[in-house]
Parts: C-alpha cells; structure tokens; sequence
C-alpha cells in the first residue's frame, strides 16, 4: 500500500512553493521530511494528508487520486498532526483523544468499545492517560503536543502525517515520541514527519527526504541521504559522525560553514 506523489507542484497566488515533487511512500516506515525554514515541507505534508491539492501532478493513495477518495474514507486512513492544530474551547484530554475516533463513527454516535479502547492505547502510548481528565488549555505546551499526537494515534489509521511532532517536548520526550513514531511504523503503517533535529532524524528515520526550495533533493537512507555535501549546501553546517555502543550511526551538527543554497523559489516565506 502507497501513498504517492508524482510530478507535483503547488503554487500559493503567484509564488511557487513546490516544483516537480515525485515520492513513492510505502507502509512500514518512518520517514523524516527534512529541510530549512521555507523549503516547502508543511507544504508537502498537506497534500500528503489531502488538505492541499498540488496544482500541478498528483497524490495518489494505493494508486487512487486522493482527490477522488471521499473525505470519511481519507480521514480514516490519514491521519494528521499540525501545528497549530490546537484546542480552541476548554476540553478534557480524554475527549480531545477521542476526536480522532470520528472518523469510524457515525454522526451524533458515542464511543463504542472499540474506541474507547483506542483512546486508551493513544494515550497510553503518548503517556497522558494521567492526564485524562485535565482540561488541555491548563496543560504545558509540550504536554499538549502529546495529546495533539495521541489524538492522531487514536485514529490507528494506515498512514500517519505529523508536522514537526517533538517541537516544544524536552529532551526525554523527544527521545520518546521519536522512538513512538518509529514503533508505529513498526507496526505496519506509514509514518512521514517533518523534522528540524537532524541528530535524532539520522537516528531514528528509516529514510530521509530532504527539501530545498520546494524540490527535493535527497531521498535515500539516512546515512546517503545526509551526505557532508548536503548539510553543507542545504543547512549551512558541519557534522561529527559516530557511532554508539549499539552500533547505532550519529550525526551531531557541529559548526556553519556559511555556504547554504537559499534555494526559496519565491517560497522563503512561506513557513516549513
């Protein structure tokens, strides 16, 4: 099962903000959408979860235009967290979590065994059920970026988009939601998330897709993808390399070298 992108481009008014876009996405894998400030990768993220339509190409799931899915049948298999996607009156965690069961619900049903148990396992699994009851305006904001994300896990959808997930968690989440993600992938559904930690995206993702004035330019496992060539011209710095005791491969950002390619298209402004 796949969700593709092929020859896609998005322009917002006049400026382009992707160009000549091609991804093949398959189940089973996390992978990290990388890239500076402006390179297009909110962008992408949305017409992934068919929240934008690229005015040039497609988005294609399992070989089907997703403009042409019905909009019940994409919410239950693409699920999305957004920044920005906040709370905007006073509910309880658990009702926030159980919103993402909508989708597999029908209009004005409440919560079937099936969903509750759902509920229970996104927050298990995003460590808030602690939480359950406190009203999410009250809470910290790394503490509603976990409940935002057990709300996306609630949905146990085939696909998982998330914008910039670990913004706002400390060190310990982060390591945390990271390692979340790559279980979900593990699991059997597709995971794509935009990241700016390339410490932890080398890490973690089974894949990198890299950015750069709304094209991509790399697309390979971490370690090819996130070449000294492509830090340097993309993000403007240096890495240390190493690997741990588990044998597993690092890269730590160490230093600018004052040479990366603003390759905005027009699109620097535009956020992610």
């Amino acid at each position: 099962m796949s969700l593709a992108l092929h020859d896609a481009g998005l322009r917002l008014g006049a400026r382009p903000v992707l160009s000549g876009v091609s991804l093949a996405l398959e189940r089973g894998a996390l992978v990290g959408l990388l890239g500076p400030n402006g390179a297009g990768k909110t962008s992408l993220l949305r017409i992934l979860a068919a929240l934008l339509a690229p005015t040039q190409g497609q988005a294609l799931l399992d070989g089907r235009p997703l403009a042409g899915i019905g909009r019940d049948e994409r919410a239950r298999r693409i699920a999305g967290f957004f920044q920005g996607a906040g709370v905007g009156w006073p509910m309880t965690v658990r009702e926030v979590v159980a919103l993402g069961r909508l989708p597999h619900r029908s209009a004005f049903a409440g919560l079937s065994g099936a969903d509750e148990a759902a509920v229970e396992r996104a927050m298990a699994r995003t460590e808030v059920g602690h939480l359950a009851d406190r009203l999410v305006p009250a809470l910290s904001s790394g503490e509603r970026m976990r409940v935002l994300l057990a709300r996306a896990l609630a949905v146990e959808a085939e696909w998982l988009v998330a914008d910039e997930p670990i913004t706002a968690l400390d060190p310990a989440h982060q390591i945390d939601a990271m390692t979340l993600l790559r279980s979900v992938a593990r699991d059997g559904a597709g995971v794509v998330a935009v990241l700016h930690d390339l410490g932890l995206a080398a890490r973690f993702c089974d894949r990198i897709v890299v950015l750069n004035g709304g094209r991509v330019i790399a697309d390979d496992r971490p370690e090819r993808a996130l070449t000294d060539t492509v830090l340097g011209t993309v993000f403007g710095v240096t890495a240390q390399r190493g690997q741990a005791g588990d044998g597993t491969r690092y890269i730590l950002p160490w230093g600018r070298t004052g040479h990366a390619t603003e390759e905005t298209n027009d699109a620097g402004s535009h956020r992610s």
